[in-house]
């Protein structure tokens, strides 16, 4: 590329000096051509328009030669014309004649004979172009009273000599400032291209697997290079982010049906046990068939749930379309305490969610959310553990805090809680309840949080957004907006409960 701009910058600077040159050249040519033509016409209009004829002038040409003789340094001057003026006289039939007695030289009569017809070329305004000796010459003519016609010519080789200097000289200079341009050009081009150097060689680093090289800034910001360098690192900064998205949904995948066959493999192998028993008539005793039987169901039941929870998982990846619809979340809340208070009546349960309080959402996905979290707090607390439910609004979001007073978690367990099949400490369940409620909170365009309560516990808390359609019914406003949010802080020596 830089090749290229060097050699079309040259090419059209040569061009452009080829025209300048030739311009000038022809204005220069023009103009002494012109200034002889001005002699030559001047010499011939004086000798027209003195009426002479070419006895009178040869007795005046006598007298000058002798006045000429006589007076002083006469020696230092010749008697001949000079040089680069020529003049001839002839007669009607073009022959050269004799002038003050002195016969025509060779140059006269090759003169005379390279004037085809003096007599037109006298009545002509301009004067010609002719060759003697190899040598140019401008030609003009003018008349005498006694018909004889007297022919002038002034040599035009010093016009060509100068020319021919002037071209020289504008060659040698053309030649200095093409070879000046293009070692600018190059020096110029290689600065400004020395950018897509960098990307070339970031292109190169990238596809070696060096996802983090970056186009390096330019001195020039507001070029176009330094506009594309821009560009170029945002596509790269987007490229390396789905590059590191892929591998690590590759790695979850790989880990998520890594754990999903060790949770499976558990039921499956305890049933075949079972099976096996049976076949082999080991279990001959009632009690025995009894128990076994009883296992193979708690089994398979236990394989039921966590397919459908891999089930609701995959509807969720898939966005599944959801059935939105005004949904009163204050009553979905008291279902929910009702629920944990049948179940474990020991336990203190304190509801604040009176009134209603509408979201556009899907009422079976919110009462699985709620569900999971009163499940994971009814399975991983102590019985007489407290808990509270409460439900406020602030703008356009509505907030669901299920906080409780049992163990808690440790602060690396709580980064991880919503991971799939992700248990703290080992403990029981399948570790996809929070995954699940995360999912569904995502799916609503919401978000789920866990925050450590200071003295111990765990607080999850559900922002939904109101929606059209989201308003207060009446004293929602007053009732349910007046929840306290759940006081959060990791407290020292927290101890650790499964999520």
């Amino acid at each position: 590329m830089r090749a290229k701009l060097t050699l079309i910058n040259v090419a059209l600077l040569m061009c452009a000096i080829v025209v300048a040159c030739t311009v000038s050249l022809m204005g220069m040519r023009h103009f002494f051509l012109d200034t002889i033509d001005e002699q030559l016409t001047s010499t011939r209009d004086s000798i027209t328009e003195s009426n002479l004829t070419l006895r009178q002038i040869e007795a005046l040409s006598t007298l000058g030669i002798a006045l000429d003789a006589l007076s002083p340094g006469s020696g230092e001057r010749g008697l001949l014309p000079h040089s680069d003026f020529r003049f001839v006289a002839v007669d009607a039939s073009g022959t050269a004649i004799r002038v003050a007695g002195l016969e025509p030289t060779g140059r006269q009569r090759d003169l005379a004979a390279a004037v085809a017809d003096a007599g037109r070329l006298a009545r002509s305004d301009r004067p010609v172009d002719v060759t003697l000796d190899d040598e140019p010459f401008r030609v003009t003519a003018a008349t005498l009273d006694d018909g004889t016609t007297v022919v002038l010519a002034g040599s035009t080789d010093f016009v060509h000599t100068n020319i021919r200097k002037a071209v020289k000289f504008d060659l040698g200079l053309s030649t200095l400032l093409l070879g000046l341009l293009a070692v600018l050009t190059m020096i110029g081009a290689h600065h400004r291209l020395r950018p897509l150097e960098d990307m070339v060689e970031t292109a190169s680093a990238i596809a070696d697997g060096d996802l983090t090289r970056r186009v390096p800034s330019s001195r020039h910001p507001a070029t176009e290079v330094e506009q594309l360098r821009i560009a170029l690192n945002s596509m790269l900064q987007q490229v390396e982010t789905a590059y590191i998205t892929r591998e690590r949904s590759a790695e979850q995948l790989r880990q998520f049906v890594a754990d999903a066959s060790h949770e499976l493999r558990t039921p499956l192998s305890a049933i075949r046990g079972y099976l096996q028993l049976f076949d082999r008539g080991m279990l001959n005793a009632p009690e025995d068939r009894d128990r076994a039987w009883s296992r193979i169901n708690s089994e398979v039941d236990r394989m039921h749930r966590l397919v459908d929870e891999l089930l609701t998982l995959a509807r969720l990846d898939q966005r599944a379309e959801l059935r939105l619809r005004n949904t009163d979340v204050c009553a979905l809340v008291r279902d929910a305490a009702a629920d944990l208070r049948a179940q474990q009546p020991e336990r203190p349960v304190t509801v604040r969610a009176d009134g209603v309080l509408l979201v556009h959402a899907d009422e079976c996905g919110l009462r699985q959310v709620l569900g999971n979290l009163v499940g994971n707090v009814r399975v991983h607390t102590p019985r007489d553990a407290p808990v509270e439910l409460s439900v406020r609004r602030r703008d356009e979001t509505v907030t669901v805090v299920v906080a409780d007073r049992g163990p808690g978690l440790a602060e690396e367990d709580a980064v991880r809680v919503f991971d799939r099949f992700f248990r703290a400490g080992g403990g029981a369940g399948s570790g996809l309840g929070l995954a699940i409620v995360r999912g569904v909170v995502d799916a609503h365009g919401g978000r789920v949080t866990v925050r450590r309560r200071s003295g111990g516990g765990l607080a999850v808390v559900v922002a939904l957004p109101a929606g059209p359609g989201g308003r207060d019914g009446p004293g929602g406003s007053s009732v349910a907006g007046s929840a306290p949010a759940p006081d959060a802080g990791p407290g020292p020596g927290t101890p650790t409960r499964p999520a």
